[in-house]
């Protein structure tokens, strides 16, 4: 599900390895999962900072990033908690499925 700024794509948000689920019923959670991200975050340009906060924290020991990236990448932890919640609400959550967030 494309998330759209005027004619620019900041992200994207899929549900993958859920096998048998109709596309509107998939189409719906990755909608609510973009939405519950934009909420707890505030919006979609915040999105895109927190998830490459959390990218960046994730790949190295975090010992260079500063305070305003920590705190960031921890409330992208936070907000996808919320959002996964939100995309499988009413879903059988599939072992194994999950949501993914693609920039750009």
């Amino acid at each position: 599900m494309p998330i759209a700024l005027a004619t620019e794509t900041l992200y994207s948000v899929d549900l993958c390895d859920f096998p048998g689920l109709p596309t509107p019923a998939r189409l719906e959670a990755e909608a609510r999962y973009g939405k519950a991200l934009e909420k707890s975050l505030g919006s979609s340009e915040t999105v895109v900072a927190a998830y490459g906060a959390w990218c960046y924290a994730a790949e190295g020991d975090g010992s260079d990033a500063d305070e305003e990236d920590k705190a960031l990448a921890l409330r992208w932890v936070k907000a996808v908690d919320a959002a996964r919640q939100a995309g499988f609400r009413g879903l059988s959550e599939d072992e194994g499925a999950y949501f993914e967030v693609r920039l750009g």
